[in-house]
């Protein structure tokens, strides 16, 4: 097939570009900036932002499904921004993509769409956990939102599904792990709580697996057809081990000292207090929706995956650590 990955310059765009291409599909990617890495992949690149419906329709030409991945995905920033990348830009892209008639639409979504503030999830399932009512970040509500349209979409001729990856990390990540071993190289990491509390998390190769069996099983009246569905490796942990299973591999020192969540909270309150009337640049290094997403339990059943388009991930969390660290020594 012919494939449209949106943000296939990312960390995840460029898994699912080299996921695509190495079953013998035709790839392109629209984001904003020309990549190399996928010049590289044989990639074709088309530039633009989602919600310029010219941009998207160019990038759809001769499609045959689309994997949209692309995000405004931060903890911090303006609604408008979150609303025209994350909403908006779907939109549109579900409008083009149904206007030429493709077929199979695989968006990739988040567990953050039903998170709660500190009501713990304990093996829960698409089934017995509803979308949120109430948000502390833009982030979770425009993705909330766009899942919302993505599978409103689903009819008899054009097949939606929405994937809800947990935690994604492995080789190639420039965000989640660059962050972790900066602020623990200068001593400024702590958990907030004890650390006990359990979370799940998958491997960039099992991300990249669902999607492709999602897109392989997804057809007009397919049982995952107008579904969402949790994605992660299956192996819930209690976050210090998470984390300094993480920085362990990257040679950066583990984390033992912790904060009450009242403080935490207090304190991202008082930062995006501060942000907001003072206009910082960056990201508030706490927010009230870091500080209850790190303390509260929440892991998911996937079974739901397995049942409709088998996906059963292949890398164990100890695996990727050992394939993280032989990346990163290699780098070095």
């Amino acid at each position: 097939m012919k494939v449209l990955v949106t943000g296939g310059s990312g960390f995840l765009g460029q898994g699912l570009c080299r996921g695509l291409l190495a079953q013998g599909h035709t790839v392109i990617s629209l984001q904003r900036h020309h990549s190399e890495a996928l010049a590289a992949l044989g990639v074709t690149q088309v530039l633009g932002a989602l919600d310029d419906a010219a941009k998207v329709r160019v990038a759809l030409q001769g499609v045959d499904a689309v994997l949209h991945n692309a995000a405004k995905a931060s903890g911090w920033g303006a609604w408008q921004d979150f609303e025209r990348t994350n909403i908006t830009g779907t939109t549109v892209l579900l409008a083009e993509s149904r206007a030429i008639g493709i077929h199979r639409f695989v968006y990739t979504s988040t567990p953050s769409v039903v998170h709660a503030g500190r009501t713990p999830v304990s093996g829960g399932n698409e089934s017995n956990t509803p979308y949120a009512t109430h948000f502390s970040a833009h982030y979770p509500h425009s993705k909330m939102l766009a899942e919302r349209a993505v599978l409103s979409a689903n009819t008899t001729d054009f097949a939606t599904v929405a994937l809800r990856p947990r935690l994604i990390w492995g080789p190639g990540d420039t965000q989640l792990l660059p962050r972790l071993a900066e602020r623990a190289r200068a001593g400024r990491l702590r958990f907030i709580g004890d650390g006990s509390n359990r979370m799940d998390c998958t491997y960039i190769d099992n991300v990249v697996q669902a999607h492709l069996l999602a897109l392989e099983h997804l057809q007009p009246g397919a049982v995952c057809a107008g579904k969402a569905y949790f994605i992660s490796n299956g192996e819930p942990m209690p976050i210090r081990d998470i984390v300094n299973g993480l920085l362990g591999a990257a040679d950066a020192p583990t984390v033992q000292s912790s904060v009450p969540f009242a403080v935490a909270y207090l304190g991202g309150m008082v930062c995006e207090l501060l942000w907001r009337a003072f206009r910082v640049p960056g990201e508030p290094p706490m927010t009230r929706f870091l500080a209850e997403q790190l303390s509260t339990e929440h892991w998911y059943d996937c079974s739901n995956a397995r049942r409709d388009f088998g996906y059963v991930p292949q890398v164990s969390f100890a695996e990727g650590l050992r394939r993280l660290r032989d990346s990163l020594q290699k780098a070095d």
